[in-house]
């Protein structure tokens, strides 16, 4: 059985559900190339307007699946954590169509970056932001910066402190926050405002938006582990 669920809530949205509630949807190299192989099959699907992400039960994802670091201590193992992870950045990264993070409750380490990595980002009156993997490795940091300037970026990624939903609404991080009753409805409320918009306008806003930010990563295998 998979760690993903997918629906199709609205007209032109296509809605991930990381589906790992027991594990506060921590992603294992599995459920992270469920969500690699899906980004692909739905930016090429011409239905397909916009694409959100949320979790199952309390958490959105706090983050990668430590007890697979721990097991996998092979060097080919090692490779394959790392190459899942390369894939799944970038899979994000380069996404041709917008993506919004409706944020139903803590996103931490690889779930923080997962919702920096989105375009647009809702949030539950639970939801928090932290990057507690600080203190054994470095964080990704290029997206983040991009939302709320080098100073905060720093200050987030080099404590590790928690950043509330109230202080990431005012910092922009987050667009808007919601009761938890009423996330889900108001999160794919404002992904079917984007999907008002024709695919193409919207692949070339996303593009722009893409460019802007400055993030290139080329082909290099491994590159958005730089980021």
């Amino acid at each position: 059985m998979g760690e993903l669920r997918q629906e199709r809530p609205r007209a032109g949205v296509a809605l991930m559900v990381l589906d790992r509630p027991d594990a506060a949807n921590a992603l294992s190299i599995s459920l992270r190339d469920e969500v690699t192989a899906a980004l692909a099959t739905l930016v090429d699907d011409p239905d397909v307007r916009v694409i959100a992400v949320t979790g199952a039960g309390r958490h959105f994802c706090a983050g990668f699946d430590l007890g697979e670091f721990e097991a996998n201590t092979g060097e080919d193992a090692k490779r394959r954590l790392w190459e899942s992870s390369d894939a799944f950045h970038r899979a994000w990264l380069e996404c041709a169509l917008p993506t919004v993070a409706i944020v139903n409750g803590p996103a931490l380490g690889g779930g923080f970056d997962l919702a920096t990595m989105c375009d647009v980002r809702v949030a539950g009156e639970s939801a928090w932001f932290a990057h507690p993997e600080h203190a054994f490795i470095d964080p990704v940091f290029s997206p983040l910066h991009d939302l709320v300037g080098g100073s905060m970026a720093r200050y987030l990624t080099l404590t590790g402190r928690r950043l509330g939903v109230r202080r990431a609404h005012e910092l922009g991080l987050v667009g808007s926050v919601h009761p938890d009753a009423e996330l889900r409805e108001a999160g794919l409320d404002l992904c079917a405002d984007i999907a008002k918009g024709p695919r193409e306008a919207l692949v070339r806003s996303k593009a722009k938006a893409r460019a802007r930010a400055g993030i290139t990563l080329g082909d290099r295998v491994g590159a958005t582990l730089d980021l």
